[in-house]
């Protein structure tokens, strides 16, 4: 099969190559898949760099999200089927080929491309676990999502939305509000004009009646933007800690904490598999009820097109310089693309 496979640690996405490498074998507890489209993800950059916290032994594989087709199944009562449409995440997904356990398989969404499909697996769960798990969120309520044009923040777009909640979204550019305003966003902002604080609560106190009117109740952070945010929450505010793509972890004035009665909410979706099982269920159900209505599509990139393995290198680059919007995709075996 072919492969982005790494023997020695780079300096950037554009020293990546593709390589002949075995095919894998099915063994009794794992799928062999073929790959038909690749989900990018920062940690890929961070790993191929060696810098990343999970580091396989060399030599590996790049990339982890992936869907494709089921070729073979393991022997030990497969709940899935040759041929069937499946996404998921496991080490190797920049491959033709890769095997996978069943745990980290889920059938792909009817009607959704294998391309949206690869990008379901981290930023779906990632954003309905924190909005609707951790934070509660509810109709009426009015929601902030930061870099709301991201995989992670057109998720959460999409799923405030879908519980009645008013969403207010801040991108850096205007092509990422106009693509936040796309799935749904009521209002957006540019986070970077340094008084974004201040039209947010502008926005509340002229929208908005009542206490709320004093600023948002959930804010989705996946920046580090958590200190700042708190200039313009309402009271018993929920501040949901999701990640700290800036770069730099934030230091927050607890007095604001205790003034406004607000909770700051972690979530860690990756260890949920470990220490609540149950949870993971409840939410994937969660999601694929809104797809069913309707109220959740996919957020590949559709500005620009990632075809063959060979386009890895060039699609982790622009994820990495921050130039895209929704989640990067490379599409193993081509597929036509439509605008958004």
């Amino acid at each position: 099969m072919r492969a982005v496979q790494v023997s020695e640690y780079v300096k950037g996405p554009l020293d990546l190559k593709v390589t002949e490498v075995p095919t894998p074998t099915p063994t009794a507890d794992k799928y062999l898949i073929e790959i038909h489209s690749a989900g990018t993800n920062f940690f890929d950059i961070l790993q191929i760099q060696g810098k990343y916290q999970h580091q396989p032994p060399l030599p590996w594989v790049g990339g982890a999200e992936f869907a494709g087709t089921i070729l073979a199944t393991p022997t030990n009562n497969p709940r899935f089927k040759v041929g069937d449409r499946v996404f998921g995440a496991t080490q190797g997904a920049y491959a033709t080929h890769v095997l996978a356990s069943e745990q980290t398989l889920l059938p792909v969404p009817p009607g959704w491309s294998f391309e949206d499909a690869a990008g379901l697996f981290v930023t779906a769960p990632t954003s309905y676990g924190g909005l609707v798990t951790r934070a509660g969120v509810k109709a009426g309520d009015w929601v902030l999502v930061h870099a709301a044009a991201g995989g992670v923040g057109l998720a959460a777009v999409q799923i405030a939305k879908a519980m009645g909640a008013t969403v207010i979204a801040t991108a850096g550019t205007e092509r990422k509000r106009e693509v936040a305003k796309a799935f749904g966003a009521d209002y957006v902002v540019d986070y970077g004009d340094k008084g974004w604080p201040e039209i947010v609560k502008k926005l509340c106190k002229e929208k908005r009646s009542g206490n709320g009117a004093a600023g948002v109740d959930i804010v989705y952070d996946p920046v580090g933007m958590i200190d700042a945010s708190l200039k313009c929450v309402a009271w018993n505010a929920r501040l949901l800690v999701i990640g700290f793509a800036a770069g730099k972890i934030e230091k927050v004035a607890l007095n604001r904490v205790l003034l406004k009665n607000v909770s700051i909410v972690g979530l860690h979706w990756g260890q949920y598999a470990k220490f609540e099982t149950e949870t993971v269920g409840d939410v994937w159900k969660g999601i694929f009820d809104l797809v069913k209505q309707g109220k959740f599509r996919g957020t590949s990139f559709k500005d620009e097109s990632f075809v063959g393995l060979e386009s890895v290198p060039r699609a982790l680059k622009a994820l990495g310089g921050r130039e895209t919007w929704g989640k990067v995709v490379v599409n193993v075996i081509g597929e036509a693309k439509s605008k958004l």
